[in-house]
């Protein structure tokens, strides 16, 4: 079944198509680092599980005087994240690659709101001059442009994640959060034949790219959140949010707004450290709490 929206398709109806037309597809089995304590959700390690510290009540008021670095402000996702930063009380460093676009996609008139030049294909370096070690987490909504430089998701979804990871590392910034996609894992959960699987690895294997991005992440040490979305919508959400393990959903919708939400409160609940969330939202679904949401996900 497909499910899969790509940002900015340049083929719209075909993946109108391929998320409203149901259809069935053979199924194949699968086959020391410097950390600076400000953590946004903190963490105690033991062997392989983690034990959570802090209370409920630290939760509710960890967005106090954070900021929070923003990759990818000015892209239909991104800035949806930087308004609802916004909105919950955190000051905000939005990465754009042009600053233009950015004063007017962005509000301009917010002292909370700080706009910088940051291009994740430039590399960790410049990266870690335009986060700086006043950044508390970064959240990652880059996604490369649609055409046919078959290289393009490598150096953004690929190589441009890593570059924020390592400049992450470099500084010390022990919380990252990824908007990355459902269906990454596709050939593992036997989704081959899957139409946006393959639409979307046609495009320089996008999906595979975002993939080992996220396989990086995991083996960094950064305490991380992968949030995995569906199909992506712009219009405001219709349903609510359904919340599974990695490898789970392979069709389903979702409104940019609920994706942009489910970001930003990954970072004020500490049931969300280190585990990959695959997202959709549906009309029948009961309304769940945040904290419960993360809190039903094994970490990985």
């Amino acid at each position: 079944m497909a499910t899969l929206f790509l940002r900015n398709s340049p083929f719209p109806h075909i993946h109108r198509y391929l998320l409203s037309s149901p259809k069935s597809y053979p199924s194949f089995p699968s086959s020391t680092i410097r950390i600076r304590i400000r953590p946004l959700a903190s963490s105690k390690m033991g062997g392989s599980e983690i034990t959570e510290e802090a209370s409920e009540s630290k939760e509710e008021n960890v967005n106090v005087k954070k900021k929070i670095f923003v990759a990818g402000a000015t892209g239909n996702t991104g800035k949806r994240v930087v308004e609802q930063l916004l909105s919950k009380g955190f000051s905000v460093k939005a990465g754009v690659r042009n600053l233009e676009k950015a004063k007017t996609s962005l509000p301009n008139d917010n002292p909370s709101l700080q706009i910088v030049q940051a291009d994740v294909t430039e590399g960790s370096a410049k990266l870690a001059e335009a986060i700086g070690d006043d950044s508390d987490a970064v959240i990652c909504a880059t996604g490369f442009r649609p055409g046919w430089d078959l290289t393009a998701p490598w150096k953004v979804d690929n190589f441009g994640t890593v570059n924020l990871v390592e400049a992450c590392r470099k500084l010390g910034v022990n919380r990252f959060i990824l908007i990355s996609s459902i269906l990454v894992n596709g050939a593992a959960m036997g989704q081959l034949f899957n139409p946006a699987y393959i639409f979307l690895n046609v495009f320089g294997l996008t999906l595979v790219a975002k993939l080992q991005a996220e396989q990086y992440i995991r083996k960094s040490g950064i305490n991380y959140t992968i949030v995995r979305p569906g199909g992506l919508r712009n219009d405001p959400p219709t349903g609510n949010v359904i919340m599974e393990p990695e490898d789970t959903l392979y069709e389903g919708t979702i409104s940019r707004d609920q994706v942009a939400e489910v970001a930003v409160e990954s970072l004020v609940h500490l049931e969300s450290s280190f585990k990959v969330v695959e997202i959709v939202s549906r009309t029948d679904a009961p309304k769940r709490s945040y904290k419960d949401l993360f809190g039903s996900i094994r970490q990985g």
